[in-house]
């Protein structure tokens, strides 16, 4: 009898796609479903970056270098420059979309069997890139309580073996939208320092922080430039998810020639994305005011929504476009499919992403949904109506 890989029946489902076939159906039914699942933001992409690929001419659409066209690299390298932070060209390999650079950096740092320490509730992709590598993820958790600030020190030195070889962040926070601190990342440093860790740092979210506090790179940390591994994407920045162009940064140079040595193997990067994102280095400096006033603003309508609501808490996100709101429910994936089967208001209904595919340790998240504000205020706040009624009529409510 055949059988799929131990590795294929272990790749847990996305906590973010898993309930589309329920979405789908509530939409054949004629029910309006609001998405707040996906960061999929509805900012519209900007027009210069499209119209560069529609101007394109060329006869033949070939392989780029298989580290990314050295245009586009330099000019990621000024784009970095201006973030604060100086890398070469040469320390640039761009990759398809933020996820290849995970997956690269996972194949290039570690082994099978080897440990990496994520805070949790994390990414759940993370959880999906670490089994394909066969690596296992250490979580360590923070709290809803103190807004998922990072963990003390000593809670990371507590789970630290001779397996492990690296902690990832995502800063601003997928899912929390935590802001990590100079100092918080400072102490992170000091850890792989000490220990000999590669610090991978996912910046998917860079240009979105909401406080008056600048936003700190693993890249602008001193003394670790042999740790230091920065996943990048433009997906979100630009509002380009489908183009599938990200970049993996590094100045230590073993590293980099691993993940060109897989880099080859898969060829090249999106050919006509790279120019795509060429052109997106290219916007003036202030593209960015505009979609971040927008999502502040969503952000405040949202949050307050929400902890206006009988038994619900949402600590405000420092960054991103996603916050974790813990409700009063028995259990977060049968309350998410429930209000895409069983529930509607004025024929309307929301979908979010339950929180326990971002958390590793078995029974967290329990009660905990993320959401997404990248839909329009109006639309927030139809989904936060539906999302209030459904809360007193919900047959698992707890006290």
């Amino acid at each position: 009898m055949l059988t799929v890989s131990k590795r294929g029946f272990q790749m847990p489902a996305s906590p973010i796609r898993k309930l589309v076939p329920f979405a789908e159906a509530a939409k054949e039914r004629g029910v309006t479903v609001y998405h707040l699942n996906i960061g999929q933001p509805d900012i519209e992409t900007p027009a210069a970056i499209m119209d560069a690929v529609k101007k394109v001419d060329m006869p033949i659409l070939e392989y780029s270098h298989s580290a990314g066209n050295e245009s586009y690299r330099r000019k990621l390298a000024a784009y970095y420059s201006k973030k604060g932070f100086d890398v070469n060209y040469d320390e640039i390999l761009i990759t398809t979309g933020g996820s290849e650079a995970i997956i690269f950096s996972f194949f290039a740092c570690l082994d099978p069997g080897d440990e990496v320490i994520i805070p949790e509730p994390l990414y759940a992709n993370y959880i999906g890139f670490a089994c394909e590598a066969g690596v296992k993820v250490v979580p360590i958790r923070s709290s809803i309580e103190n807004g998922f600030m990072l963990p003390a020190v000593s809670e990371f030195e507590k789970v630290i073996t001779a397996k492990t070889k690296a902690i990832l962040i995502c800063n601003p926070n997928n899912p929390t939208g935590y802001l990590y601190s100079r100092g918080e990342l400072t102490e992170l440093a000091g850890i792989c320092k000490k220990y000999n860790l590669y610090f991978f740092s996912d910046e998917a979210y860079r240009e979105f922080c909401y406080s008056d506090a600048a936003h700190t790179s693993v890249m602008h940390l001193k003394d670790i430039s042999d740790n230091a591994v920065l996943l990048d994407t433009i997906s979100k920045r630009y509002s380009a998810c489908g183009a599938r162009i990200g970049a993996l940064v590094t100045k230590n140079k073993d590293v980099y020639n691993a993940v060109l040595k897989f880099a080859q193997a898969r060829l090249s990067p999106p050919g006509l994305e790279q120019i795509l994102g060429e052109a997106a280095v290219d916007l003036p400096d202030d593209y960015f005011d505009q979609p971040k006033q927008e999502y502040m603003a969503r952000r405040d309508l949202l949050v307050s929504r929400l902890n206006k609501m009988e038994g619900v808490d949402c600590p405000n996100p420092g960054g991103a476009f996603y916050a974790m709101a813990r409700l009063p429910i028995d259990d977060a994936d049968r309350f998410c499919q429930w209000m895409l089967e069983d529930f509607s208001l004025d024929n309307q209904t929301a979908m979010f992403a339950p929180a326990t595919g971002f958390y590793v340790t078995p029974g967290l998240g329990m009660n905990e949904i993320r959401l997404a504000y990248v839909i329009n205020r109006q639309d927030i706040d139809k989904a936060m109506d539906c999302l209030e009624a459904a809360l007193k009529v919900y047959p698992g409510k707890t006290n």
